[in-house]
Order: C-alpha cells, then sequence, then structure tokens
C-alpha cells in the first residue's frame, strides 16, 4: 500500500512537472511570436509612410519638449456623428480607425482568425481542455494582438482599444445580460410537448416577435421553453439551428429594433419603417425555411414514434400549460425603451479616458442594469432554478467576446480605411446590387455586422450621391436606388445565421442549449452541416428573385 501510495505521488509529481514545462515552453513561444509581430509590423508600418512616421514622432518630441499635448499620431477625427445602436454605443472604432486601418496589414488579423478557430476546434478536439479554460484561451489571442498593436502605435492604440470596449464591448455585454436576465426569470410551465406543430409555432413566434423585440430578445425569451418542450426528443439539434437562423436572425429584419445594423441605419436617417419594405425578402426565406424545417421535423418526429412514442417515454401527470414570472416582460419593455431612448435622445456627451461616449448611451446602460437588478431581486429564486437557469452562458459569451473584440480591431479598422486599406480591392469590386447583397452578409458572418452595414450603406451613398449631405444622400438614394439599401439590409441581417459569431444571439442559443444536454455542433460543423446546404442556396434564390 505504501508503495503504491508512492508511486502514484511520483506520478503527480511527474504529471505537474510535465504541466509546468509545457506552460513554460508555450510562455516563450508567445513570447518569441510576440516579438515577430511587433518586428513585422514595425517594418511594415515603416515601409508604408518611413516620413509620416518620422514627422509624426519628431512633433511628439518638440510637443513634449514645450510641455504642450502632442498632435494626434493618426490625423484628426473622422467620426464626428459616429453611430450608434442597441448593443455598440457610439461608433465602431476611435477617431483613429481609418488612418491605422490605411496603416494596418492583413496578416494583422491573424490573432481574430485564431480566436475563431478556436473556437471551432477545441470544443471538437479537447473538449475537457476547452471547459476549463477558454477565458485564458480568449486571452491569448487578445493579448498577441494588443501587445505588439500598442508597442508600435502607441497612444492611438491605446485610444482604439479603450474605444471598442467602452463604446461596443461593454454596452453589447449589458444588452446582453439584461435580456438573459429578465428572459430567464419567465418560466412556461405546463406540459407542451414537442411535436412538428409545437415547434414550428414557437419558431415562427420568435420570428415575428424578433423585429419588435430585438433578435436577442426573442431568442432569450422563448429558447428554454423551446428546449423544455422537446426534452423528450431524441434529435434536437436541427430544432435548435432552425431557431437559430429564423429567430435569432431572419425575424429581426422588419424594423431598426429588430437587429442593430437597422437600428444603425435609422440612426443615420432611414425612417423607422422603411425597413418593412423588405418584408418580401423576409417573408420569402421565412416561409421556406418554416417549410424546410416543418417537413425535416415531421420525418424525424415519425421515426423517432416508430421507435417509441415520446409520450409513453416518461409518463407525466398532465399540467395545463401557465406563465410564471411574467412580470419580467416589464422588464424586457424597460430594456426596449432604454434602447429606443439612446437612439432618439442626444444630450452630449462626456470623455471618458479620451474616448467620448454619449450620455444617452450611459442612461441607457443605467437603464438596462437596473432592469436585470429589478429582475433578479423580484424573481423567485425557485422559478429560475425550475427555468434551469444559469449564469454560464453569458460568463462564457462575455470572456470569448471580449477576446474577439480585441482581435476584430485590425479587421475593421481596414475594412473602414476604404480605398486605403487593405481590403480597397473588396470595395472596388462591389458594384451591383448582388454584389452587396452577398459581400456584405459574408462579412457580416464573422465581423460585427452593424460596422459592415454602415461601411456599404456609405459605399452606396458615395456611389450615387457624393457631395450630398448625408440626409439628402439618404433620401434620394431611398428614392432613386433602394435595391441597394435592401441589398446591404437583407445581407448583413439574414446572413448573420450563417455562423455562430454573426449575431450576438446565436452564440448564447447555443450555450444555453449545450448546457441543457444538446449536442450542438462545431463552429465549422455547423457551416458544413446547415448553413453550406441550407442557407447558401437559399441565398442564392434570394440573389435571383431580388436583385
Amino acid at each position: 500500500m505504501i508503495r503504491f501510495a508512492a508511486g502514484a505521488a511520483q506520478r503527480r509529481g511527474r504529471s505537474r512537472a510535465w504541466r509546468r514545462l509545457r506552460i513554460g515552453i508555450a510562455a516563450v513561444a508567445g513570447g518569441f511570436c510576440l516579438l515577430a509581430l511587433c518586428g513585422a509590423l514595425s517594418v511594415e508600418v515603416a515601409a508604408q509612410a518611413p516620413h509620416d512616421v518620422g514627422d509624426t514622432h519628431a512633433a511628439e518630441a518638440a510637443h513634449d519638449a514645450a510641455g504642450a499635448p502632442a498632435p494626434d499620431a493618426q490625423g484628426d477625427p473622422v467620426h464626428g456623428e459616429g453611430h450608434g445602436d442597441a448593443a455598440h454605443g457610439d461608433g465602431h472604432g476611435g477617431e483613429h480607425g481609418p488612418e491605422l486601418g490605411a496603416e494596418l496589414p492583413l496578416w494583422t488579423a491573424i490573432p481574430f482568425a485564431g480566436i475563431l478557430l478556436s473556437i471551432a476546434l477545441f470544443p471538437l478536439l479537447r473538449p475537457r481542455f476547452w471547459h476549463h479554460h477558454f477565458p485564458k484561451v480568449a486571452a491569448f489571442w487578445a493579448l498577441l494582438f494588443a501587445i505588439p498593436f500598442v508597442v508600435v502605435f502607441r497612444g492611438a492604440a491605446v485610444h482604439e482599444i479603450l474605444h471598442i470596449y467602452l463604446v461596443d464591448y461593454i454596452p453589447f455585454i449589458i444588452l446582453l445580460f439584461a435580456l438573459f436576465t429578465a428572459s430567464g426569470g419567465i418560466l412556461l410551465r405546463g406540459t407542451p410537448v414537442g411535436t412538428p406543430r409545437v415547434n414550428v409555432l414557437i419558431i415562427l413566434i420568435g420570428t415575428l416577435l424578433a423585429s419588435w423585440i430585438g433578435t436577442t430578445g426573442a431568442s432569450m425569451l422563448l429558447i428554454r421553453p423551446l428546449l423544455r418542450a422537446n426534452k423528450d426528443r431524441r434529435s434536437k439539434v436541427h430544432i435548435i439551428v432552425f431557431f437559430i437562423f429564423l429567430a435569432s436572425n431572419v425575424g429581426g429584419s422588419l424594423t431598426p429594433l429588430g437587429d442593430p445594423p437597422l437600428f444603425l441605419g435609422f440612426l443615420h436617417g432611414v425612417p423607422f419603417f422603411w425597413t418593412l419594405n423588405i418584408a418580401p425578402h423576409m417573408g420569402f426565406v421565412a416561409v421556406i425555411l418554416l417549410a424546410l424545417f416543418y417537413v425535416w421535423d415531421t420525418l424525424v418526429y415519425r421515426r423517432e414514434q416508430a421507435q417509441a412514442p415520446i409520450q409513453a417515454r416518461q409518463p407525466q401527470p398532465y399540467e395545463p400549460l401557465r406563465l410564471e414570472g411574467a412580470h419580467n416582460f416589464l422588464f424586457l419593455l424597460g430594456v426596449l425603451g432604454g434602447v429606443l431612448m439612446s437612439g432618439t435622445w442626444r444630450p452630449g456627451e462626456v470623455n471618458i479616458l479620451g474616448v467620448h461616449v454619449g450620455l444617452q448611451n450611459l442612461a441607457r446602460d443605467g437603464i438596462l442594469l437596473l432592469m436585470a437588478l429589478l429582475s433578479i431581486l423580484t424573481t423567485r429564486k425557485q422559478t429560475r432554478r425550475d427555468n434551469e437557469f444559469t449564469w454560464f452562458p453569458i460568463k462564457e459569451v462575455a470572456y470569448l467576446f471580449a477576446g474577439i473584440f480585441m482581435t476584430i480591431i485590425p479587421a475593421l479598422a481596414i475594412l473602414r480605411a476604404g480605398s486605403a486599406g487593405a481590403l480597397a480591392w473588396l470595395l472596388e469590386a462591389t458594384r451591383e446590387p448582388a454584389h452587396y447583397f452577398w459581400v456584405t452578409g459574408m462579412l457580416s458572418s464573422f465581423l460585427d455586422n452593424a460596422p459592415t452595414y454602415l461601411t456599404f450603406f456609405n459605399s452606396a451613398l458615395g456611389k450615387f450621391f457624393a457631395g450630398l449631405p448625408e440626409q439628402q444622400a439618404v433620401h434620394a438614394l431611398l428614392a432613386q436606388q433602394s435595391v441597394y439599401l435592401k441589398a446591404i439590409s437583407t445581407g448583413a441581417v439574414f446572413m448573420g445565421a450563417n455562423t455562430y459569431i454573426g449575431n450576438a444571439p446565436n452564440f448564447m442559443v447555443r450555450s444555453i442549449a449545450e448546457e441543457a444536454g444538446v449536442e450542438m455542433p462545431s463552429f465549422f460543423g455547423y457551416f458544413l452541416k446547415y448553413t453550406i446546404p441550407i442557407l447558401i442556396p437559399l441565398f442564392v434564390l434570394v440573389t435571383w428573385v431580388f436583385f
């Protein structure tokens, strides 16, 4: 026994030593990567603008010697108005954005690709490691970009990082947290059985609600009743996937409240109800997807019933349907009111660490946090327990998107730089409505769809009405070339369904479903099994019919 214990202790010691060695190797490799990236980025920037960089540094030195503030290293502000939306505050990219985008090479987006590949592969290849260490993986990729970025660009880089977290990430997480908390306090009790008709009805309700309470609100409200209705179904992955397609994305097409890109258009002069013009596009896609889902789910349900009726597997006494925690709907309305207020009220702005933040956005975030707190205080703990509510999904989203928002900085900056950036060829090749639909959509599948929408929205304004004030240009675009805005709007909203990170609720729905025991496909599995065979052909059909 003593010998066995000693052997076990030795094995544990070797295991700990091997773990420390691997951590040391990883740290050294990470250090070399950081040094290499710093050197490569410095060389790239120096090669692109040697005179400008030298002049800027000299100017900074002169100002420092004189005791005056240094001039902006990257030029004058270009986002005077910015863009505000439900999840993203006042603007994507700070005042240095376009100039930084002109200097950043395309390979600076490698950490962004790395974090996406980690989300795709680690749950598949090393699930236990991922479950315990995904915050560290996200932090690794974030630091792999942030450290060289700050070393090379210094103050401009710090400003850009502060901007994306203060104006984008924090409001984004506050919105998700408020909706997640309030919807998690609404419990549908009873014994609904997940038949094809019941599932179609729940997804249809979510699709219709999404345009009025937002795709995130509709998703958080209905995902748990859908999971509970299908808890005895053996094959239910397809149910969650089609819920993501419709309630989490396509359904948010009809009003600016539905999806952040449309809210952004509203802030830039697109009338609130103009988006009803894309109702035929939404109806076309939604009807086809619902019909396809009904056929698919019917076949699966009949096969399961042939093996054993669902009701007979775990007989339960009948319980009539009833809603518990319905007062949380008031808090959901409060969230929506706060979001709408932030888009229509302009009281001014404050400077936080050099970043201009609208007072309306601070007020909105305060209202959202208040709604979440009231939901926590007024909802019975037993209701949340019976709703299988935990905080893990929102924690997972917060950790992973903290890394995603950091690493996405170069991709968005390059895109904002337009013809001066590394993706100029892509913008110049985008000419026809079909081009706008596909380019906006595919970029929205992986990047934030709000700045993608804004980029191509401004591209269309410049293409047809260069020189006009924005309001006049927008009205002229709607009157004379509205098909372009329809293409941009539908691409940004519809193709958010292409990946888990295409729209905020996608990842949340996946996380909640996995916590409920549903084995959701990986990042690549989702794209290969569902997006390519279902959505891509459907979007080709949309192109042929409408664009």
